[in-house]
């Protein structure tokens, strides 16, 4: 588990799993199903309309250690969101022999968009205090209704669209910039302007040329890379949950990753729980925010590697100023 809390909860492994799908009563193939990478793929599953999708799932408690803590009335909860929607829906897990626990959770097309996340919280009883969070596996599930391969992990898109007169009229009033950042999705966009800047996309996507192409194109390739990064840590650090006591829990899907990866770097002496605790005190409290945009933009830096390549920038325009002379 990520976050620490002021009480005992559970040790050992918790096992969970996605046993079955099904499509208004139709089996979906196994093939859509990936026990290794916890994904659940919906896209051209036989049927184009479909209304409810039926989840039935698996979890596996330590039944000793459950026995012989402190904890009372425990329940298993699955528990399906989606941030693009602001849908939340839950199901109880019924208790079996030997720590299993089975049950089922329904995701209802008409509250989903693009990928929902199934969570499993093991909840109970402590000091008296009933439904605190004890336990959760190491792995959420993804519900993809946008893929047809279970994958679990989804790169950031790159996608080149006319911003002045292509289809993508949220993007016209940007119609000068040669590329935004979109993080507003379930995966992050970095739009590219085909229609900015005549001979952009050729050279980025370009192998050749000068010493000087192939500076500008590295140079032009990693200030893109912060921008992404740099925006795609604000969206993580902007909507954090948080639980009963208000301790900040770590994201899932990309934005858990982003955070991951660039926590280190923002508060290198802290851990990543403390990181998110720090940032959530700074946002409510509003002290030293304008500190945490610096070291954000450095973290984002030393991911995409401006120094290297402005640094290689410099020295080959010397060059090319010293072979002038």
């Amino acid at each position: 588990m990520i976050p620490v809390f002021p009480y005992s909860t559970i040790f050992g492994d918790i096992g969970f799993e996605v046993t079955s799908v099904s499509v208004d009563g139709t089996p979906l193939p196994y093939s859509r199903v990936s026990k290794m990478e916890h994904t659940v793929a919906l896209h051209q599953s036989g049927r184009e309309h479909w209304d409810l999708v039926t989840l039935r799932l698996s979890a596996t408690l330590p039944a000793q250690e459950l026995a012989d803590g402190q904890w009372q009335d425990v329940h298993c909860l699955a528990v399906l969101t989606e941030k693009s929607t602001n849908v939340r829906t839950t199901a109880r897990l019924q208790a079996g022999a030997g720590g299993t626990w089975h049950g089922s959770i329904e995701l209802a097309r008409t509250n989903h968009s693009t990928r929902a996340t199934l969570s499993l919280m093991v909840v109970g009883t402590v000091d008296g205090v009933p439904g605190r969070l004890i336990g959760r596996p190491a792995r959420d599930w993804y519900v993809d209704l946008k893929s047809s391969t279970p994958v679990r992990q989804r790169e950031i898109d790159i996608v080149e669209v006319d911003f002045r007169d292509g289809p993508e009229v949220a993007l016209r009033p940007f119609k000068d910039a040669p590329w935004i950042i979109d993080t507003a999705g379930e995966i992050p966009t970095v739009f590219l302007n085909t229609a900015a800047i005549e001979g952009f996309i050729e050279l980025l996507y370009g192998t050749g040329g000068s010493v000087g192409e192939k500076v500008l194109r590295e140079t032009v390739q990693s200030q893109i890379a912060q921008e992404a990064w740099t925006a795609m840590f604000q969206a993580a650090i902007s909507d954090l949950d948080l639980d009963e006591d208000g301790t900040p829990q770590m994201p899932g899907g990309w934005r858990g990753s982003v955070l991951t990866v660039m926590l280190p770097d923002v508060f290198p002496d802290l851990t990543p729980t403390d990181a998110l605790y720090e940032i959530n005190q700074r946002r409510a409290e509003g002290f030293s925010w304008s500190e945490l945009q610096t070291l954000m933009q450095y973290a984002a830096g030393k991911r995409s590697q401006v120094a290297k390549r402005v640094t290689a920038a410099v020295r080959s325009v010397h060059r090319g100023g010293s072979g002038d002379r």
